[in-house]
């Protein structure tokens, strides 16, 4: 569970009674498909024909154009997920980087997922003895790529949940 049991209202759309406008909540988006991006060469190196996670980060950025429904990005972040859960490893983490980023467009707070997913897929790929290091360089290559506008937001974020997200944020 990488979602917390009480909603953070700074992830909830204004137009649901939070205080997320719709600028920073598809800066979240983009933010957490480079995330998964990042990593979906270790899932279609396993599955080179499976286009479902890739398509997962391209829907969410259509989302955030105006090109799509908010419910299509979810179906295609649920797609990417199925593609996971028969693998293991890197490829399955790098799907579900690739489903969490898509379902982003739903709910804002699955950011983490994404971002989380990846460190996890690096982790993953990584020889046993480097994987920490590899995890910490992820998190910091993620970090420098957050935007102004949503960096304190996500790192208060990763803060708080950082237990809930196998402590993969400590970089």
């Amino acid at each position: 569970m990488i979602l917390p049991t009480i909603r953070d209202p700074r992830f909830i759309t204004l137009r649901r009674g939070g205080s997320l406008t719709d600028d920073d909540h598809h800066l979240l988006a983009l933010w957490a498909a480079d995330c998964a991006e990042a990593v979906l060469p270790l899932f279609e190196a396993v599955e080179p024909h499976d286009l479902r996670p890739r398509q997962a980060v391209e829907q969410v950025r259509a989302w955030t154009r105006g090109e799509i429904r908010m419910s299509d990005s979810r179906s295609a972040g649920g797609h990417a997920m199925a593609a996971a859960r028969v693998l293991s490893g890197a490829a399955r983490h790098a799907a579900f980087a690739a489903g969490q980023a898509a379902v982003v467009a739903h709910v804002a707070a699955h950011e983490l997922g994404a971002a989380a997913y990846a460190i996890k897929a690096v982790r993953a790929a990584a020889p046993k003895a480097e994987a920490e290091e590899a995890g910490r360089a992820e998190c910091r290559r993620q970090r420098a790529a957050l935007p102004d506008a949503i960096r304190d937001l996500v790192l208060d974020d990763q803060r708080l949940r950082n237990d809930i997200c196998w402590s993969v944020f400590d970089c």
